[in-house]
C-alpha cells in the first residue's frame, strides 16, 4: 500500500508551508502569543480563503469532503509552523462531531458558517475528578416547558476564550447526551487563562442555562458514543502536529548541530551526537507510522478497532515525541530552553499534546484492556 501524500495533499501542504514563512513565521507567533486573543483573526480568514476550515465537511455544507489523510496533511503544517489558531477544536474536533452525529438542520445551519470563518467551536466534555473519563459527567440536563436547563462545571477547555459555542456534555437521568450552548447563554460563566503552549483555555460554570430543544446535537444515551468518536478523531490530528513538530525539531537541531562549534570543528562531527541525531530520526519515522496507522483508522465504523488504533498511537506518539523533545533541547545547550528560541516552543507545545485528550499512560492502559478484550482473554 502508498502512504504518500497525493500531489494535491503535497501541494496544500507547499501552499501552507509558504503562507507560514511569509506571514506567520515565529516572531509574529510570539506575539500573536502574547495578544490578547492569543491568535490572529486575519489568518482564520486565510484558512477559509484556502479552504482549510470546510476540509472535512461534505460538499453540500460548502466544504470538501476531505479523509483523515487530508486532515493529517494539514495538521502536520499546524505543528511545523505552531499555529495558534483554533483549528483543531472547532473544525476537526467539534465539527466532525456536528457532522457525524447532529441532526441535519444543525448541520445546515452550522456548517457553513464554520466553513466561511464565521463560526468557532469548543468541546467541553471534561471535569474535574474524571481524569480522562468521557464517561464522568455530573453536569445534568433537566427537562424543562421551554427545552432543557443545564447546570455543572466543565474543566480545562480548549480554545474555549474564542468559541461562540460551547458542545457541553450532561447526563440526562443517568445517560449522557450533547448540547449546543451559545457563549452568550445567560447563566453560563467562563474564566479563561493560557495554556503552557501559548493557545488558550478555559473552565465552565453552568447555573441553569436554558437551552432550547433544537440545542440538543446528540441525545440522551448517544452522547458518549458520539463524544468518543470525535475524540478519536482529535487524537488523530493530534498524532499529526506533534509529527510536524518532530520534522521541524529534527531539522533545527541537526542544522544547528551542523553550525555550532567546539574544539574547532562543528559538534555534528562528534560520533556521539550523529548516533544521537540518529536515534531521533528513527522516533520521527516512527511517529509518521503511527500517526497513518491514526489517520487511517480513525473514520472507521468499528468502534472497538478505530478506539484500540488511536490509543495505541496516542501512547507511542507521546512517548515517542516527549524523547525527541527532551533531546533535541539538551543537544541545544543552554539555548534550549530560551524563549527567543522555537526549540523550546515545540517542547511546550509537544508536552501540551500528550495531555489533550488522554495522556501516554492513560491511552497505553486502554490499548491494553482493548487487546485483553479483543482476544478474549
Amino acid at each position: 500500500m502508498d502512504f504518500r501524500y497525493t500531489d494535491e495533499q503535497l501541494a496544500l501542504q507547499d501552499t501552507l508551508r509558504r503562507w507560514i514563512a511569509r506571514d506567520y513565521d515565529f516572531e509574529r507567533r510570539r506575539v500573536l502569543a502574547r495578544s490578547c486573543a492569543g491568535y490572529s483573526s486575519e489568518a482564520w480568514a486565510q484558512y477559509a480563503e484556502l479552504g482549510l476550515l470546510g476540509l472535512p465537511f461534505p460538499g453540500e455544507f460548502g466544504g470538501l469532503a476531505g479523509s483523515g489523510v487530508d486532515v493529517m496533511a494539514v495538521m502536520e503544517l499546524v505543528g511545523e509552523g505552531l499555529l495558534l489558531e483554533p483549528y483543531w477544536s472547532t473544525v476537526v474536533l467539534c465539527g466532525g462531531l456536528l457532522r457525524d452525529c447532529a441532526p441535519q438542520a444543525m448541520k445546515a445551519a452550522l456548517l457553513p458558517e464554520i466553513t466561511a470563518g464565521r463560526l468557532q467551536l469548543a468541546l467541553a466534555a471534561y471535569e474535574a475528578g474524571g481524569r480522562y473519563e468521557l464517561e464522568h459527567v455530573e453536569c445534568t440536563a433537566v427537562r424543562a416547558a421551554d427545552g432543557w436547563r443545564l447546570s455543572g462545571r466543565k474543566a480545562a477547555v480548549l480554545d474555549a476564550p474564542s468559541a461562540n459555542y460551547f458542545v457541553v456534555s450532561a447526563c440526562v437521568d443517568g445517560r449522557i447526551a450533547l448540547f449546543l450552548v451559545p457563549r452568550t447563554a445567560s447563566g453560563l460563566t467562563l474564566a479563561a487563562y493560557p495554556t503552557q503552549s501559548g493557545s488558550r483555555a478555559g473552565d465552565l460554570q453552568l447555573a441553569d442555562v436554558l437551552v432550547t430543544d433544537d440545542a440538543l446535537v446528540s441525545p440522551p444515551g448517544e452522547g458518549l458514543a458520539s463524544l468518543e468518536r470525535a475524540v478519536d478523531l482529535g487524537i488523530a490530528a493530534l498524532c499529526a502536529e506533534a509529527l510536524g513538530i518532530v520534522t521541524a525539531l529534527n531539522k533545527a537541531t541537526l542544522s544547528y548541530l551542523k553550525s555550532r562549534k567546539q574544539f574547532g570543528a562543528p559538534i555534528g562531527t562528534f560520533q556521539a551526537l550523529q548516533h544521537r541525531m540518529a536515534d531521533l530520526y528513527i522516533a520521527g519515522e516512527q511517529i509518521r507510522s503511527m500517526t497513518i496507522v491514526a489517520a487511517v483508522n480513525c473514520e472507521t465504523r468499528d468502534a472497538a478497532a478505530r478506539r484500540r488504533a488511536m490509543s495505541g498511537a496516542k501512547a507511542y506518539v507521546g512517548e515517542a515525541a516527549r524523547f525527541v523533545g527532551q533531546q533535541a533541547v539538551q543537544l541545544h545547550g543552554a539555548m534550549g530552553l530560551v524563549d527567543e528560541l522555537i526549540v523550546g516552543h515545540y517542547f511546550k507545545r509537544l508536552t501540551v499534546i500528550d495531555l489533550c485528550l488522554g495522556d501516554a499512560d492513560f491511552h497505553l492502559a486502554r490499548y491494553s484492556d482493548s487487546l485483553a478484550a479483543w482476544s478474549g482473554c
